[in-house]
Protein backbone atom coordinates (compact mmCIF):
# COMPACT_ATOMS: atom_id res chain seq x y z
CA UNK A 1 0.00 0.00 0.00
CA UNK A 2 1.31 3.05 -1.11
CA UNK A 3 2.45 6.16 2.06
CA UNK A 4 0.04 8.64 2.07
CA UNK A 5 -1.41 10.84 4.71
CA UNK A 6 -4.72 8.33 4.28
CA UNK A 7 -3.14 5.12 4.83
CA UNK A 8 -2.08 3.20 8.08
CA UNK A 9 -0.52 0.23 9.48
CA UNK A 10 -1.26 -1.09 13.11
CA UNK A 11 0.44 -4.13 14.16
CA UNK A 12 0.75 -5.79 17.60
CA UNK A 13 1.53 -9.12 19.21
CA UNK A 14 -0.98 -10.83 21.79
CA UNK A 15 1.06 -14.09 24.10
CA UNK A 16 -1.44 -17.03 24.98
CA UNK A 17 -1.39 -20.24 26.39
CA UNK A 18 -2.70 -21.94 22.78
CA UNK A 19 0.36 -23.35 20.42
CA UNK A 20 0.71 -22.24 17.55
CA UNK A 21 -0.83 -25.11 15.50
CA UNK A 22 -4.17 -24.73 17.42
CA UNK A 23 -4.36 -21.14 17.06
CA UNK A 24 -3.58 -20.84 13.10
CA UNK A 25 -6.12 -24.41 12.79
CA UNK A 26 -8.60 -22.52 13.90
CA UNK A 27 -8.82 -19.38 11.69
CA UNK A 28 -7.71 -20.87 8.73
CA UNK A 29 -9.67 -24.21 8.88
CA UNK A 30 -12.58 -23.17 11.57
CA UNK A 31 -13.53 -19.76 11.60
CA UNK A 32 -17.33 -20.73 11.30
CA UNK A 33 -15.89 -21.74 15.31
CA UNK A 34 -14.53 -18.98 16.50
CA UNK A 35 -17.85 -17.42 17.90
CA UNK A 36 -17.87 -20.49 20.51
CA UNK A 37 -14.60 -19.05 21.73
CA UNK A 38 -15.64 -15.30 22.11
CA UNK A 39 -19.45 -14.89 22.09
CA UNK A 40 -20.04 -11.62 23.09
CA UNK A 41 -17.53 -10.87 20.44
CA UNK A 42 -18.40 -12.82 17.06
CA UNK A 43 -21.67 -14.08 16.62
CA UNK A 44 -21.34 -16.13 13.46
CA UNK A 45 -18.60 -16.77 10.41
CA UNK A 46 -21.09 -17.96 7.16
CA UNK A 47 -19.46 -19.62 4.33
CA UNK A 48 -19.85 -17.99 0.93
CA UNK A 49 -17.86 -19.28 -1.46
CA UNK A 50 -15.11 -21.77 -1.29
CA UNK A 51 -13.57 -24.34 1.09
CA UNK A 52 -12.24 -23.30 4.96
CA UNK A 53 -8.15 -23.63 4.54
CA UNK A 54 -8.02 -22.91 1.36
CA UNK A 55 -7.56 -19.40 -0.34
CA UNK A 56 -9.91 -17.33 -1.96
CA UNK A 57 -12.73 -18.13 0.41
CA UNK A 58 -15.26 -15.66 1.09
CA UNK A 59 -16.60 -15.78 4.57
CA UNK A 60 -19.28 -13.05 6.20
CA UNK A 61 -18.61 -12.17 9.99
CA UNK A 62 -21.26 -11.04 12.48
CA UNK A 63 -19.18 -9.33 15.38
CA UNK A 64 -19.85 -6.95 17.66
CA UNK A 65 -17.70 -3.74 17.75
CA UNK A 66 -17.82 -0.92 19.97
CA UNK A 67 -21.16 -2.03 21.15
CA UNK A 68 -22.66 -2.22 17.64
CA UNK A 69 -23.74 -5.01 16.08
CA UNK A 70 -21.59 -5.29 12.66
CA UNK A 71 -21.12 -7.67 9.99
CA UNK A 72 -17.59 -8.24 7.11
CA UNK A 73 -17.62 -9.89 4.24
CA UNK A 74 -14.01 -10.84 3.35
CA UNK A 75 -11.62 -13.01 1.34
CA UNK A 76 -8.81 -15.30 2.50
CA UNK A 77 -6.21 -13.53 0.11
CA UNK A 78 -3.88 -16.03 1.69
CA UNK A 79 -2.99 -19.01 3.91
CA UNK A 80 0.62 -20.25 4.02
CA UNK A 81 0.38 -23.27 6.60
CA UNK A 82 4.09 -23.29 7.19
CA UNK A 83 4.80 -20.07 8.65
CA UNK A 84 0.96 -20.39 10.07
CA UNK A 85 -0.04 -17.38 8.41
CA UNK A 86 -3.40 -16.34 6.94
CA UNK A 87 -4.28 -13.12 5.56
CA UNK A 88 -7.76 -11.40 5.39
CA UNK A 89 -9.58 -8.92 2.57
CA UNK A 90 -12.79 -7.34 3.62
CA UNK A 91 -14.65 -6.95 0.19
CA UNK A 92 -18.11 -5.50 2.04
CA UNK A 93 -19.26 -4.78 5.36
CA UNK A 94 -19.15 -1.92 8.15
CA UNK A 95 -15.60 -1.45 7.96
CA UNK A 96 -16.23 -0.04 4.42
CA UNK A 97 -18.02 2.53 4.86
CA UNK A 98 -14.63 4.24 6.44
CA UNK A 99 -11.97 2.61 4.64
CA UNK A 100 -11.07 2.17 1.31
CA UNK A 101 -9.82 -0.98 2.00
CA UNK A 102 -8.60 -2.82 4.85
CA UNK A 103 -6.45 -6.31 5.15
CA UNK A 104 -5.90 -8.19 8.41
CA UNK A 105 -3.13 -10.82 9.19
CA UNK A 106 -2.36 -12.80 11.57
CA UNK A 107 0.74 -14.75 11.75
CA UNK A 108 0.90 -17.57 14.61
CA UNK A 109 4.74 -17.57 16.28
CA UNK A 110 5.68 -19.93 19.23
CA UNK A 111 7.27 -18.19 22.41
CA UNK A 112 10.38 -18.29 22.98
CA UNK A 113 10.18 -20.12 26.76
CA UNK A 114 8.28 -23.13 24.56
CA UNK A 115 5.24 -22.42 26.23
CA UNK A 116 2.11 -21.11 24.08
CA UNK A 117 2.37 -18.51 21.27
CA UNK A 118 2.12 -15.36 19.88
CA UNK A 119 -0.11 -13.54 17.61
CA UNK A 120 0.94 -10.99 15.14
CA UNK A 121 -1.55 -9.07 13.80
CA UNK A 122 -1.32 -6.65 11.51
CA UNK A 123 -4.22 -4.55 10.24
CA UNK A 124 -3.35 -2.65 6.74
CA UNK A 125 -6.03 0.34 6.05
CA UNK A 126 -6.75 3.36 3.53
CA UNK A 127 -9.09 5.75 5.01
CA UNK A 128 -11.92 7.58 3.07
CA UNK A 129 -10.97 11.00 3.90
CA UNK A 130 -9.08 12.76 7.10
CA UNK A 131 -11.92 12.68 9.39
CA UNK A 132 -11.80 8.98 9.61
CA UNK A 133 -9.50 7.65 12.64
CA UNK A 134 -6.73 4.37 12.95
CA UNK A 135 -8.82 1.47 14.01
CA UNK A 136 -7.13 1.49 17.88
CA UNK A 137 -10.56 0.40 19.22
CA UNK A 138 -10.22 -2.31 16.58
CA UNK A 139 -6.97 -3.21 17.96
CA UNK A 140 -8.11 -3.67 20.78
CA UNK A 141 -10.71 -6.04 19.81
CA UNK A 142 -8.35 -8.54 18.85
CA UNK A 143 -6.33 -8.24 21.89
CA UNK A 144 -9.43 -9.41 23.97
CA UNK A 145 -11.12 -12.16 20.70
CA UNK A 146 -6.86 -13.41 21.00
CA UNK A 147 -6.90 -13.94 24.36
CA UNK A 148 -10.46 -15.25 24.35
CA UNK A 149 -9.45 -18.07 21.81
CA UNK A 150 -6.57 -19.16 23.56
CA UNK A 151 -7.86 -19.58 26.82
CA UNK A 152 -11.05 -21.27 25.22
CA UNK A 153 -8.29 -23.46 22.62
CA UNK A 154 -6.16 -24.26 26.26
CA UNK A 155 -9.09 -26.31 27.49
CA UNK A 156 -10.32 -27.64 23.98
CA UNK A 157 -9.17 -31.65 23.25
Amino acid sequence: MASSPLTGKLEFDVEIDATPEQFHHMWAHRPHHVHHTSSEKVQGCDLHEGEFGKPGVKICWKYVHDGKAKIAKQVVEEIDHDNKSIRFKMLEGDLMEEYKSFVISVQTLPRKDGKGCIAHWTLEYEMLHEGIGHPESLRQFFIELTRDMGAHLVNEK
